[in-house]
């Protein structure tokens, strides 16, 4: 086994969907592999990010996302980009290109700040995404297997459509998303449940910003 220098491997990113078969939210984000050799595999990984300064915002999505970046006169200072998540993939053998499905958990926890923003947006709008991508490549040379990493400057540039994680969402969670909190506030939350005869968590939080004058 030979290890060497890295060769010129360029990824594009041509679109996204919804896993239908995943048993949590899962994006796929279909790649296009391109490699000037014949590749026996390929370990591929990905670091996730997004880029809020690389899209314009409308008035109610400034206000919704004021929590992560504060007031909108302070953007030009906070929005700075952020992680959203890391994955991995392995690749099969292909000879100079191949398309393959990277997989992309999600979450609609309010605890992760990536789920903070995507909420804040409107459907009609963009993600704009950068994948980073680094990995391992195994190919033959004169009988002997070559070990490649993958560039370090291995990048590509993604819009996302808001709607389709929006889609995502909406197939598990049908409107609704996830807070979590601690169990002692929990109990406070059964008990005054209980007290006020209520039949939801909705109604439940609903009183108590109305009493909170919300």
């Amino acid at each position: 086994m030979t290890t060497t220098t890295a060769t010129a491997t360029a990824i594009e990113v041509l679109s996204a969907r919804s896993d239908p078969y995943a048993a949590a939210p899962t994006m796929l984000l279909k790649l296009r592999i391109t490699r000037p050799a014949r590749v026996h595999a390929m370990v591929l990984k990905a670091q996730i990010r997004i880029e809020p300064q690389r899209r314009r915002y409308s008035p109610e999505e400034e206000g919704r996302l004021v929590e992560l970046f504060g007031e909108a006169p302070r953007w030009g200072e906070t929005l700075k980009p952020f992680l959203w998540t890391h994955v991995s993939a392995t690749v099969t053998e292909f000879t100079d290109q191949i398309e393959v499905d990277l997989p992309v958990p999600c979450t609609y926890d309010f605890e992760v700040a990536a789920a903070k923003y995507l909420h804040g947006l409107d459907d009609a709008g963009e993600i704009p995404l950068v994948l980073l991508f680094s990995g391992t490549t195994f190919q033959t040379d004169e009988g002997r297997l070559v070990v490649q990493p993958i560039a370090w400057n291995v990048e590509a540039d993604y819009r996302l459509p808001v709607q389709v994680w929006r889609d995502i969402m909406n197939a598990f969670f049908p409107n609704s998303g996830w807070i979590r909190l601690r169990r002692d506030v929990i109990d406070d939350l059964v008990r005054f449940k209980a007290e006020q005869a209520l039949t939801s968590w909705e109604d439940t939080v609903e009183r108590l910003l109305k009493e909170a004058g919300r």
